[in-house]
């Protein structure tokens, strides 16, 4: 009787070591510092993302497996200053003004940090996110985190207790239609998430509340390799990377003023005011501009700032990294 009691006692006691070591595939607190220090690299190695949270802008250098961070957005890399190079291939980063979460991209995570005086601290790590997370940003209609995983059609829906710096997760939104097929990231518009999708060679339309297909917009195979749709003023503008078949030589930035216009041709290219050479990625707007940078085949990565004035694009600034 004893013994079947002690085995007993041992097999829960299994179960809940089994059940704690789920849980911590998804999550594991962090609470590493990262003093502030200078960018090393001469240049930069595949950026994907320039953006601005709050008064600072953030530039993902992802093959440098790194996050920088500049109170200017024009200087030169190397006087810009490191938030985390506890990456492998980031691809794009969000905030609410109080905690900043990261995409982890080949280390199949999301990762958040608070910002201090003097540099950062990682605060959580959420592992097991998907399949090569790629795209998060801050809904604030919502008040969540949308992480997208780019292989699996999952919304990870992340949110910040109040009054605290603890994110947890929500919810985890499917597009079953979208499983396997690769989309870099996702746009929302009111009611509505936009997702470009590469292998289906196809803008997928969906209810923001149930995840449910709303309608799907054809694109034609030289623009499919594509990785953001971003609406400004009257038209669609999508930056691609590659063509279906993943040749570098489609890069492109293409605008419609419908979604429907990409299907049949009725599209323009404006790459040539972003260089003309080399694939721009993700797109952001802050203090009423834009801002991109381009990742090159040859040659050094740059960013752009511009204005869209009455549908024209002007002001256009090349940012040398």
């Amino acid at each position: 009787m004893k013994k079947k009691i002690l085995k007993s006692m041992a097999a829960l006691i299994l179960c809940f070591c089994i059940m704690l070591q789920g849980s911590s595939l998804l999550e594991a607190k962090a609470g590493t510092f990262y003093p502030v220090e200078r960018n090393s690299y001469y240049g930069l190695l595949v950026p994907t993302q320039l953006t601005k949270i709050g008064d600072t802008f953030y530039l993902v250098d992802s093959y440098h497996n790194q996050v920088l961070f500049s109170t200017q957005y024009g200087v030169l890399s190397s006087s810009w200053k490191v938030m985390s190079k506890n990456f492998l291939q980031p691809h794009s980063i969000a905030g609410d003004g109080v905690v900043y979460l990261v995409t982890d991209t080949e280390n199949g995570r999301v990762v958040s940090y608070t910002k201090e005086q003097e540099g950062f601290t990682e605060q959580q790590i959420f592992n097991g996110i998907g399949v090569r997370p790629h795209y998060i940003v801050y809904d604030e209609p919502t008040g969540l985190f949308y992480a997208w995983s780019s292989m699996t059609g999952e919304m990870y829906l992340f949110r910040r207790k109040p009054d605290s710096a603890e994110v947890y997760l929500e919810n985890i939104m499917r597009v079953p239609e979208l499983y396997g097929k690769y989309v870099r990231s996702f746009t929302i518009e009111g009611g509505t998430i936009y997702f470009p999708c590469v292998h289906s060679s196809s803008i997928v339309e969906v209810d923001k509340n149930t995840f449910k297909v709303k309608n799907i917009y054809p694109v034609p195979e030289n623009i499919a390799g594509m990785v953001q749709l971003t609406r400004i003023q009257n038209y669609y503008y999508l930056t691609v990377s590659t063509d279906i078949h993943f040749d570098p030589k489609g890069a492109n930035i293409v605008r419609a003023r419908t979604l429907a216009d990409f299907g049949t041709g009725n599209y323009e290219s404006v790459n040539k005011k972003f260089g003309g050479d080399g694939a721009p990625y993700y797109i952001s707007s802050a203090d009423g501009s834009y801002f991109t940078v381009v990742i090159r085949t040859t040659g050094r990565a740059c960013g752009y700032k511009f204005d869209v004035v009455n549908d024209e694009l002007c002001n256009m600034e090349e940012l040398t990294y």
